[in-house]
């Protein structure tokens, strides 16, 4: 144990972690770019996402006053905690339900909800909020990369609205440098002729998962990542980008298999049908894969 990563159990995988860190000094600070997936990668994912609960949330109290909402399949499916109707629906089509719900709020509108969420969340199998949620070894990563001067961002198939309201607070990384799923906006004027934003049901261009993480990490952020971290196939494109540029890169696959202090499950897609296992893929490639089980002496704060 040392100052440096200390919730990285010694061994070879935090040897290997220090010394790309350590051999970075040639790389230009403007070339020093790290994207993290959020959801499995920064913090915990089940056995729901966090975001879907908070939408299930407001889901509940808009059926208290409206309870023919009960009638839709999705909404049906999601109070019951229908798991197979959840599947057979699809996570996007779930997604794009709750959303609906949300529909003609302003972003401060939108952004009081989050922080009320914020606030009051209790994990359900867990039971701590949000902040106990964060993987601790991963809050200490992003202190290494900003001693290192990086731009760090994180790279969402979640909304970006919503995890923009968390990621400085939780992270320490600002919103703008969210990518995440989009959603629309109209602009409007009130009575009085002043210009606003509404939230609108559809989404904004595509979801952010897969090879959309890469292209969306050039229309928002412009740079290439040298370093990117995920746990899902959904995150495969990324991690294979930030290898390809000309820069020395990291690719880090975190690994769920430590049932007793967090979860244990293989890292699969939510939207699509994988192909070859995740986990296959960071062997054959070269991927930096971290045991939770193995690597981590503590999971959380």
């Amino acid at each position: 144990m040392t100052d440096r990563l200390p919730s990285w159990r010694p061994g070879e995988t935090r040897e290997r972690l220090i010394a790309y860190l350590d051999d970075l000094k040639s790389v230009p600070v403007d070339e020093r770019v790290a994207c993290f997936d959020n959801d499995g990668t920064l913090w915990t994912e089940r056995p729901s996402y966090i975001q879907l609960d908070f939408f299930v949330g407001i889901l509940t109290r808009q059926v208290e006053s409206d309870p023919t909402l009960r009638k839709r399949p999705e909404f049906a499916a999601l109070l019951s905690h229908d798991a197979a109707a959840m599947d057979d629906i699809g996570l996007e089509r779930l997604l794009g339900s709750l959303t609906s719900l949300l529909d003609g709020l302003t972003p401060e509108q939108f952004t009081a909800l989050v922080l009320d969420f914020k606030n009051s969340y209790k994990h359900r199998t867990l039971g701590t909020g949000l902040e106990g949620l964060v993987f601790q070894p991963m809050l200490e990563l992003l202190e290494e990369l900003r001693a290192l001067e990086f731009t760090v961002g994180v790279v969402t198939g979640g909304g970006t609205e919503f995890v923009r309201v968390i990621s400085e607070p939780l992270y320490g990384i600002p919103s703008e440098l969210v990518v995440g799923s989009l959603i629309g906006y109209d602009f409007i004027r009130d009575d009085q002729g002043r210009p606003s934003l509404v939230r609108k049901s559809s989404a904004h261009g595509k979801l952010n998962d897969k090879e959309a993480k890469v292209e969306h990490i050039q229309m928002h952020i412009g740079r290439r990542p040298i370093l990117a971290a995920g746990n899902t196939a959904g995150d495969q494109a990324m991690l294979e980008y930030a290898l390809a540029g000309p820069q020395p890169g990291l690719a880090i696959l975190i690994d769920h298999d430590d049932a007793d202090r967090e979860f244990s499950y293989a890292g699969s897609a939510e939207t699509t049908a994988d192909g070859e296992p995740i986990r296959d893929v960071a062997d054959r490639l070269g991927w930096l894969k971290v045991s939770v089980a193995n690597d981590w002496v503590r999971v959380f704060p």
